[in-house]
């Protein structure tokens, strides 16, 4: 067979970079980038030409699983097999009455998936239960929390301008090693280095001497988990120097006088001990910010998981409309994403806004955030005897029982349950729980549009890659997969017809498209749509239903607006152009302004208020990190992304390795209030003094796992010492960073 080259959005993280593979035989023999994608142009991380590798690894699932629970072996079966498994173990727990009894946990992989994004949906629906989590409440929850309250919708995010900013301040990310985060942006590096080159300023805040902070105009060292006293006292100084100017959002905010009171006490003065910043520095900074042409202010995952991780999140867009730089070029702007985005002639005017708290965990009484629990609170919900004990899980993507808090805990609990199934490629951590565990197929043999990350871009871009390989005869689309599982626990069974339900979700989607308030299509019906997207099934028929009713779609008119036909023939993707101003249109609050002083933030100040006096100065303090070659966990199997020297280390300061008496190399003990670990030290003084490092998501176990390079290269689990019970009370979030530790060695 010839070898064909083919082009491919990357899929394994948020910089959507164009891929250029070679194929031979539907093999993947060489991974480049592809130098004609409008949007990365070439650019490529070692991620990225990982993909080949990823496809051919042998530890990867091809079958469906079956456990053995008296024996512990796995099988390989059938597909109608796998799943009547699925419907004798779900169906006795289901049919005692309590939809609650089974809980469902989403992994950072689904936001990766254009089936799983549009498809989870019909399952959680079908599911009914209360009882859903997913890995946002480790990570970006906060951010979306703060952008509801501000906004008035969990995705209207202001992402940094970066290409045309003159002033960026990032605290909590380091976008050299993880490219943007909640800022999709290819070769985000090379963007912030020409940022620099053409006179700009990058200041980076963080506790340590990141690769971004390397290469930053200036890097500011910050006691983790202080982020939201560093900010609001930059509010402060906008205040008292009277350095305030919100420009045209005058007239679309209210809650500035609010603000201007919240931020009294919070003085540079005040908080300069706490965050070991100066009050000179903090009060330049301000300055800076202020006076710049252009600028943002960006934070990130080291922002979101800490205790005040709300305030903070909160806090950088405060001083983004403050200093006027928010929804202007070279500032904080939001994207108008080709699915999912506003027409031109979209109305503006209040909207529902956001609520929470809708309901509360069973054990703890954490609020719903989003239709979700915190994560924390899964381990507890299984373990709790009483009406609502969660008996059954159905995990898609994603290793909780690594990456998640009280990680120990929480294996012990999945030891428990009654029955487990898993959706993923790997026997992993988790997955080992499973009863039964369900592939999905390659990746060359499914389509991809990121849904999510072009809501996220700092440009208004659309890419689509095509099933490139047919599906093999063992394999089954991710969205059948899932349309099955919902059959299953919404009472239809195991042989129901999944076309017939696709069918189904397609009517559902198009009649909301036609009975939206501004829907461009109201003179259709819901036949005369479906004529129009023709023979496609599945998601790519949603897709393609999203795209012509989205800002540059055709509307089903053949005026040559955007249809899916239209991507296919540009494989290198269409680029809509830069951020344009999008205030008033984006907002949906129930003021339809920007409400800078939303009550339930309001209400927390006081806690920050409160441990402004009592703030506990621990000798020892934990924090994350990322490596450039691992994203999630499941990339620790891939052999050319683990090579080289051990990343999985403690990291600390010289003057604190010197008073341990500790040097590098040598196994170090480090206790938590929850759980204790050993693990090699390295010293190092890119960390300020008083702060230790641990990377997130290692600790491979090769107990009933199937990830031999993993196991190789287990390294330690840092979410053992990762305390469950410490939540941000607005977002459910956990704490993983600014964790007390105590550090000694291991004689």
């Amino acid at each position: 067979m010839a070898s064909t080259i083919e082009y491919r959005t990357c899929p394994f993280c948020e910089a959507t970079c164009g891929l250029e593979l070679h194929l031979n035989a539907n093999k993947v023999t060489l991974v480049r980038g592809d130098r004609d994608d409008v949007f990365s142009q070439g650019f490529l991380c070692p991620k990225g030409t990982a993909f080949g590798h990823l496809e051919d690894d042998p530890d990867r699932l091809r079958t469906p699983q079956i456990r053995d629970r008296t024996t512990g072996q796995w099988r390989s079966v059938d597909w109608p097999e796998a799943f009547a498994a699925i419907e004798k173990g779900l169906a006795p727990i289901l049919a005692d009455g309590d939809r609650n009894a089974v809980a469902m946990y989403l992994g950072n992989p689904n936001v990766h998936s254009l089936s799983m994004l549009i498809y989870n949906r019909v399952l959680i629906k079908g599911l009914g239960s209360e009882n859903i989590y997913s890995a946002s409440t480790v990570d970006q929850v906060p951010k979306q929390v703060s952008s509801g309250l501000l906004f008035g919708s969990s995705l209207t995010v202001p992402i940094p301008d970066v290409d045309r900013t003159d002033y960026l301040l990032i605290l909590g990310a380091n976008p050299f090693v993880s490219n943007g985060s909640l800022c999709t942006a290819p070769d985000l590096p090379g963007r912030l280095r020409a940022l620099i080159k053409r006179g700009g300023q990058m200041v980076v805040v963080d506790p340590r001497r990141t690769k971004t902070a390397e290469e930053a105009s200036e890097h500011l060292f910050i006691r983790p988990g202080t982020d939201a006293y560093f900010l609001f006292a930059l509010v402060n100084v906008l205040f008292a120097e009277n350095l305030v100017n919100l420009g045209r959002l005058s007239d679309h905010s209210i809650g500035l006088d609010e603000v201007r009171s919240l931020a009294d006490e919070f003085t540079p003065e005040a908080v300069e001990e706490i965050c070991r910043i100066d009050a000179e520095t903090i009060s330049r900074v301000a300055r800076e910010l202020s006076r710049a042409k252009r600028a943002a202010v960006y934070a990130r995952i080291g922002t979101c998981v800490q205790e005040f991780g709300t305030l903070a999140s909160w806090l950088v867009d405060v001083i983004n409309v403050l200093t006027g730089n928010l929804d202007r070029e070279g500032g904080a702007m939001f994207p108008n994403p080709a699915a999912g985005g506003s027409r031109p002639d979209a109305k503006s005017g209040p909207g529902r806004g956001v609520s929470f708290g809708r309901r509360q965990s069973r054990v703890r009484g954490c609020p719903e955030i989003y239709g979700e629990f915190p994560v924390a609170c899964l381990a507890e919900e299984i373990t709790t005897p009483g009406s609502g004990q969660v008996r059954a899980l159905i995990t898609v993507a994603g290793n909780p029982a690594v990456s998640t808090p009280d990680s120990d805990v929480l294996n012990q609990a999945l030891a428990s349950l009654d029955f487990m199934v898993s959706v993923d490629i790997y026997r992993n951590e988790t997955t080992r729980h499973a009863d039964v565990i369900l592939p999905a197929p390659s990746l060359l043999a499914r389509s991809h549009y990121d849904i999510a990350f072009y809501q996220l871009s700092i440009r208004n871009i659309a890419n689509y890659s095509p099933a490139l390989v047919p599906l093999a005869d063992h394999e089954m689309p991710e969205w059948e997969v899932l349309l099955r599982l919902g059959a299953i626990v919404s009472g239809l069974g195991s042989e129901v017809d999944p076309a017939a339900l696709d069918d189904a979700l397609a009517t559902m989607f198009i009649e909301r498209s036609i009975q939206r308030a501004d829907s461009p299509i109201s003179h259709l019906t819901v036949e005369e749509v479906l004529q129009h997207l023709g023979q496609r099934r599945g998601p790519d028929r949603i897709l393609d239903l999203m795209l012509r009713t989205g800002p540059y779609g055709d509307v089903f008119t053949g005026d040559g607006g955007l249809t899916l036909d239209q991507l296919e023939d540009n494989p290198h993707g269409i680029d809509f152009g830069p951020l344009q101003p999008r205030v008033p249109e984006v907002l949906r609050t129930p003021s339809g302004k920007i409400e800078l002083a939303p009550e339930p933030i309001v209400a927390d100040v006081d806690r920050l208020s409160s441990a402004l006096s009592q703030y506990k100065n621990y000798e020892l303090v934990l924090i994350g990190r990322r490596d450039l070659r691992s994203n999630n966990s499941w990339m620790h199997n891939i052999k050319i992304l683990v090579k080289g020297k051990d990343r999985c280390t403690l990291q600390m300061h010289p003057e604190d390795a010197t008073r341990i008496g500790i040097q590098s190399g040598q196994v170090v003990r480090v206790i938590s209030r929850v759980g204790e670990l050993e693990v090699a030290a390295e010293v190092t003084d890119s960390l300020m003094p008083g702060v230790v490092s641990l990377p997130h998501g290692w600790g491979h176990s090769g107990d009933e796992t199937q990830m031999a390079v993993a196991e190789s290269r287990a390294g330690v689990n840092s979410n053992i010492l990762t305390d469950g019970s410490l939540l941000d009370p607005l977002s459910g979030n956990a704490v993983l960073n600014g964790i007390p530790v105590e550090v000694s060695l291991v004689s």
